[in-house]
């Protein structure tokens, strides 16, 4: 069962994440559950009270991500060069690190025991002003070294020298120019010469236009400076590689106290992560107890807004072990029990619950079974699911577990579910846990009254508005209201009578009092089938029109017999007077019916058929003929 999804803890886990700013802060987040050492619960606890006081005193902490940093000195350990981009993420962190020993630093005046891990820090400032002094805009600066600043300043002169002579070349020969701009090519100071001239000026044809007219050719005078330029170059790298391998040997010499520093860091962001979580959810630091007692005051689920969320106030242990808790739907009920193991929980992974006060046991396991748990997947129903969920429970359960179960015994005849709702109960009850549970059935409050260790709780119900006031009162059992919320919201007198007798027998229906005596089932308005008059349609049909009935033809309104019936389509035949048609019967009005213009048995071929079609179809009632009767259109 997936205990954190069902009290919804996950989301609170998920939210605390992105409080943090480490990755290892948010990794040790997502791993950490309940804390079963008494003595390092509290630890954990009073460092997430003393992170909130130094915040509400200073501020937010100045915390900086340090993944990259963590890289950059494994690279370092081994030896390779660090680039400047690296080595300005590393003096990124040493600010952080002195930032950070400042804010501890203030922290101290108000002794606040988180203030002295500041002593733990170390932010190396000779590394960190090298670093700044000798590394700008990622790359090394001019003033890194006098070496480095000369031979970047011999470099610029020489290019300077490279342009005037490139430039004196193009005015004494301007004829031969095809600019008046010198370039560079492939790094070489280059003078743009038009073709017909290329052999007049002496040097290197570096390259030429795409239209072949100009070429780029860099001037003798010009050359010597370019492998002065070339071995300045050289130079420049050789310091620079210089600088970098000194600064990298400087941090490889502190990577255990920058290690020092990262793990600080990440151990103070978890702290810090969990004191930003109390004051979002504006909680305080519950008492933690062994002797298996939970009281909560004015307590809050985390997740509801606070405006609408209504107060709980809980307690179990002193007198009963198990409280049965009944009330009407939407009452609360789920929200109760929901809010009391979140609250257990986080008060065991050390933060701070939102309640008023609070006293919470340590647990060994935290058990439930909330929802329907229907599986199409796996073939469960709700009943089967809420049964395999509790024989888990069973399985795992102790006198150190804290148990919630929702509407136990659901899903199945009522009769047999309360029977397995009472086996469920005696079973933790023998168990000796803290449980739960919410129900509906009757027996079971009966079951509570009678049974040593167990209470009734009722969820408060207001019977005139039919509002929940989600108030928990627990030593009394409560009511489901569904004839109540039923009769209030119009289910005719008659029908609830019905119900009454039907669950509490005839003699409480003299007893129980209607909202109303007029309520009606009012029948609205609602939509009709429309069949397909599909076969019946066919059979109308086939019967409307006969063979010889005069009809008129639309919409030229013509007269004509009818020669050959409707078919399945639809379609009849009509012999007008010069030709015979096919046509819809929608198309077609009966003019005369043909047992009105013919006598019974009348031969209708003497209309339809030719002379000659008539004599040949009598000459092959008596004998074998070749020929062949033609019909025409």
């Amino acid at each position: 069962m997936d205990i954190e999804k069902q009290i919804e803890f996950d989301k609170i886990r998920e939210y605390w994440k992105t409080l943090a700013v480490t990755d290892c802060a948010k990794q040790r987040i997502t791993e950490v559950f309940c804390y079963l050492s008494e003595g390092e619960l509290r630890k954990h606890l009073r460092d997430t009270t003393n992170s909130r006081l130094l915040m509400e005193k200073l501020g937010t902490p100045p915390l900086q991500n340090v993944a990259e940093a963590k890289e950059i000195l494994t690279i370092a350990e081994k030896g390779d060069c660090l680039t400047p981009y690296q080595l300005e993420r590393i003096e990124k962190v040493l600010v952080a690190v002195r930032r950070l020993k400042d804010y501890l630093d203030r922290g101290k005046q108000y002794e606040n025991p988180l203030a002295y891990y500041e002593e733990n820090l170390d932010a190396a400032e000779t590394l960190r002003e090298e670093i700044n002094r000798q590394i700008r805009s990622g790359a090394v600066d001019d003033y890194a070294a006098k070496e480095l600043k000369q031979i970047r300043a011999d470099i610029i002169r020489c290019q300077d020298q490279m342009k005037q002579k490139a430039e004196q070349l193009m005015r004494t020969n301007k004829e031969c120019m095809a600019d008046s701009y010198c370039t560079t090519r492939n790094g070489r100071v280059c003078v743009p010469v038009k073709k017909e001239y290329k052999f007049k000026i002496s040097g290197t044809v570096i390259d030429k236009s795409a239209t072949g007219n100009t070429f780029f050719i860099e001037p003798v005078s010009v050359a010597k400076y370019y492998e002065e330029l070339q071995l300045l170059h050289i130079s420049e790298e050789n310091e620079v590689y210089r600088i970098l391998y000194t600064l990298t040997a400087m941090v490889a010499d502190v990577i255990p106290l920058m290690n020092e520093n990262i793990r600080i860091i990440e151990k103070l962001d978890f702290i810090f992560s969990k004191g930003k979580l109390s004051m979002d959810m504006d909680a305080v630091e519950p008492a933690i107890n062994t002797e298996r007692r939970i009281v909560l005051k004015d307590a809050r689920h985390p997740l509801m807004d606070r405006t609408i969320n209504v107060p709980l106030q809980f307690e179990i242990g002193s007198q009963a072990r198990g409280i049965i808790i009944t009330g009407p739907n939407t009452g609360g009920k789920t929200v109760a029990i929901k809010t009391v193991m979140l609250s257990c929980i986080m008060a065991q992974c050390g933060l701070h619950v939102a309640c008023r006060e609070a006293d919470i046991c340590m647990n060994s396991s935290y058990l439930c079974d909330i929802g329907d748990g229907q599986n199409i997947a796996e073939n469960l129903s709700t009943f089967s699911a809420h049964i395999k969920n509790v024989l888990e429970v069973l399985r795992e359960v102790n006198h150190n577990s804290l148990v919630i179960m929702d509407e136990m015994g659901s899903g199945t005849d009522p009769t047999e579910g309360m029977g397995i709702a009472i086996a469920i109960l005696e079973e933790l009850r023998k168990s000796g846990c803290l449980f739960l549970v919410t129900t509906h059935y009757p027996e079971v409050k009966e079951y509570a009254d009678k049974t040593k260790d167990i209470v009734n709780a009722r969820m408060t119900f207001d019977k005139e508005t039919l509002n929940p006031t989600y108030q928990m009162i627990i030593g009394e059992a409560g009511e489901s209201c569904a004839f109540y919320i039923a009769d209030r919201l119009g289910m005719p007198n008659e029908m609830l009578k019905t119900a009454v007798k039907a669950a509490y027998g005839g003699a409480a229906v003299k007893n129980y009092r209607f909202h109303s005596k007029e309520n009606i089932v009012q029948k609205l308005g609602t939509c009709k089938i429309a069949k397909v008059k599909g076969a019946k349609h066919k059979a109308d049909l086939s019967t409307k029109y006969h063979l010889g009935d005069s009809v008129m033809v639309f919409p030229d309104k013509k007269i004509g017999i009818v020669c050959e019936p409707i078919n399945e389509k639809g379609v009849l035949r009509v012999q007008l007077s010069d030709k015979k048609i096919w046509i819809n019967h929608k198309r077609v009005k009966l003019h005369v019916a043909a047992e009105q213009l013919y006598p019974v048995d009348y031969d209708f071929s003497i209309i339809f058929e030719t002379v000659e079609n008539r004599k040949l179809k009598h000459d092959m009632e008596r004998k074998y003929t070749e020929e062949v009767l033609r019909y025409h259109e």
